[in-house]
């Protein structure tokens, strides 16, 4: 069995499966799914820091299923606009996982084009294989193009 790294966006898949479908995104199955033929050996979820019950029992869920749940707080500019952006955090532990030579593939959750670059450089510099899962019409062209394998999310993904 190959030992795999994943990483989720968990605000990208949040909005793309709510506009999309309308349903969240069910990680257990995505989970087990991964789990059958391959070694999670590192997954991270990458979420903003919530005081709301439900955002907090969500990210225990995180926790039980065996994500690893890194929050960044969320950012009010005092213009009314505001951040929460994991991109450089995500790059920085997907470089460093791809650095591993026990990981074989690094599975990123994601519609970000964001992430093309790295991928690329993931792909060249370490020889590993890429998979992108994203909501295909709200997922960069450009990220597809650069993965070695593209699994669109559908419903089949979602809870019921």
């Amino acid at each position: 069995m190959a030992k795999v790294a994943v990483f989720v966006d968990v605000q990208n898949i949040y909005y793309t499966c709510r506009d999309a479908f309308a349903r969240p995104f069910n990680y257990r199955h995505f989970w087990q799914k991964i789990n059958l033929s391959e070694e999670i050996i590192l997954a991270n979820a990458y979420a903003i820091k919530s005081n709301q019950d439900s955002q907090i029992k969500f990210q225990d869920a995180l926790k039980y299923i065996g994500f690893n749940v890194k929050l960044k707080p969320f950012i009010q500019r005092s213009d009314g606009s505001a951040k929460g952006d994991w991109d450089v955090g995500i790059t920085i532990d997907i470089m460093r996982a791809a650095a591993n030579p026990e990981i074989k593939k690094i599975i990123l959750l994601s519609g970000d084009g964001d992430f093309e670059l790295l991928l690329k450089a993931v792909r060249e510099d370490y020889k590993i294989t890429t998979e992108v899962y994203g909501v295909k019409d709200l997922t960069a062209q450009s990220l597809i193009d650069a993965s070695d394998y593209f699994y669109p999310i559908d419903p089949t993904y979602l809870i019921s």
